[in-house]
């Protein structure tokens, strides 16, 4: 039986939903091969404009009444860095949104981009005690965004420095992880220095997550204000294990912390001969995020996504929005072990994009050096609950697939350092304070395991991490 997920794209009722969103059909989509202006110029700036604009002041207050203020709220607990969700809330309602701001701020720095991104479906808007009687929670992220984007649209610094206690920190990774950590260390009164391999700071929210939810120049703003506390340096293009080792950085520093995401993407597992057309999901949003012009970007006609993340659903997505016709997503098992939350999963089918379940990639067909198309196995699970093959295959149509099956640390770049640290299923261990077994370096972020790879939760990641070096620190004086 065909589920949802898997009805054609061409479908009726996703045509509909696909000309509810603007994505309209033009004569530049039906161009075979990868090509660039696929669409009119008009289309690109609506396709990644703000995908869910801001609420109004009326809007906010009408939302924000809607919330109970419950005692041992279930949504603060529910969030990775413990806003007070209820007092933020409660002072939208009665038109405090400095008071607001601040209650956000002061325990996610980085609020604005997760008012964006975060998944609050599944966290603190899954909480909310509204669903049980109203199927319909108080929309918090909504309101979050509201609260950051007054504050910073007036400029309004609710932060500085702490006083000056002698000590230096080396932060490696200028992403949400890093950021945060630095913030709160120079908050602190330590003076903190952050490298970073790119020419922005801001990681995946500057590089990685989709440009309609972070429309703009909303990340860099961010990352302005979280650099105005002061007492951060910030020297860019600078590459753990090609100009700086973390050997020379615990010799420089009184502590060091570890941001460095995850460098390398999984393969296919499969044959990969090098042919056109084949990417990696991350690299191409990176390269997407930063061109200013959409209209020179190319893209194919018919475009693959092997994966079931958050990556499978953004690149999928935008490649639709950038022209493509025919956007398939493949995944290896079902719809609820996909990563993606279901909101998202819609997301993508309202936009157009095809969601194929229980299948795997199993070869690669090309011609004239180029992709042409892919071939799947289908798959099902086994007696003792394994992913198994079934024997049967089919074959998609293809001029770009794209890899979006997760990512992995690459340890060369800590050196020698590498050994020393303890690793578990592949990334930095390290205990609930953010410390590695490598005395004087922590970490957070994707690099560490047990994490839940989100911005929020790197984000409270660094603060920790800081408290953590901060106490450290003061033991040691």
């Amino acid at each position: 039986m065909q589920t949802n997920a898997e009805r054609p794209a061409d479908g009726r009722r996703d045509l509909r939903a696909t000309r509810a969103r603007g994505l309209r059909l033009s004569e530049g989509q039906s161009r075979d091969g990868i090509q660039s202006g696929r669409l009119p110029p008009e289309e690109y700036q609506r396709n990644f404009g703000d995908a869910h604009p801001p609420l109004t002041h009326h809007q906010a207050l009408v939302e924000s009444d809607r919330c109970l203020f419950c005692y041992a709220a279930p949504c603060v607990q529910a969030c990775p860095t413990g806003i007070d969700i209820p007092s933020f809330i409660r002072k939208i309602a009665t038109g405090n949104l400095k008071g607001s701001a601040r209650d956000i701020l002061r325990q996610n720095i980085m609020g604005a981009v997760c008012a964006r991104v975060c998944p609050t479906e599944v966290l603190c808007e899954a909480a909310c005690v509204r669903s049980t009687a109203e199927d319909r929670p108080v929309a918090i992220g909504a309101l979050q965004r509201h609260a950051t984007d007054w504050l910073f649209e007036r400029g309004i610094q609710l932060f500085r420095r702490g006083p000056a206690s002698g000590k230096r920190v080396a932060v490696v990774g200028g992403g949400p992880a890093g950021l945060s950590c630095a913030h709160r260390l120079a908050m602190l009164g330590h003076a903190v220095t952050v490298f970073d391999a790119r020419e922005k700071l801001g990681g995946l929210n500057e590089y990685g997550v989709a440009a309609y939810k972070v429309a703009g120049d909303v990340a860099q703003r961010e990352v302005e204000y979280l650099l105005g506390v002061g007492g951060i340096e910030v020297k860019l293009g600078q590459c753990l294990g090609r100009d700086l080792s973390l050997a020379q950085l615990r010799r420089d520093f009184d502590a060091v912390f570890l941001g460095i995401g995850l460098g390398a993407v999984n393969a296919l597992g499969i044959e990969e001969p090098p042919l056109t057309g084949v990417h990696d999901a991350i690299a191409y949003i990176e390269r997407l995020r930063q061109t200013r012009d959409l209209s020179t970007l190319p893209v194919g006609r018919r475009v693959v996504v092997v994966g079931g993340g958050m990556t499978a659903i953004d690149i999928a997505t935008q490649t639709r929005r950038l022209g493509a016709e025919d956007v398939t997503i493949v995944y290896r098992r079902g719809a609820e072990q996909m990563s993606a939350s279901a909101k998202e999963q819609d997301w993508a089918q309202t936009n157009g994009v095809r969601i194929k379940h229980w299948a795997r990639p199993v070869k690669l067909h090309a011609a004239a050096g180029a992709l042409d198309d892919v071939e799947f196995e289908y798959t099902r699970l086994d007696g003792q609950g394994r992913l198994a093959g079934t024997g049967e295959r089919f074959t998609l149509p293809a001029d770009m697939v794209f890899k979006a099956i997760g990512q992995v640390l690459v340890m060369d770049a800590l050196g020698g350092h590498g050994e020393l640290l303890d690793t578990q299923s592949g990334r930095i261990a390290v205990d609930a304070e953010r410390r590695t077994s490598l005395p004087g370096v922590w970490a957070g972020g994707d690099c560490v395991a047990g994490g839940q790879d989100l911005t929020v939760a790197a984000v409270e990641d660094g603060k920790l991490a800081a408290q953590s070096i901060d106490r450290a620190l003061r033991a040691r004086a």
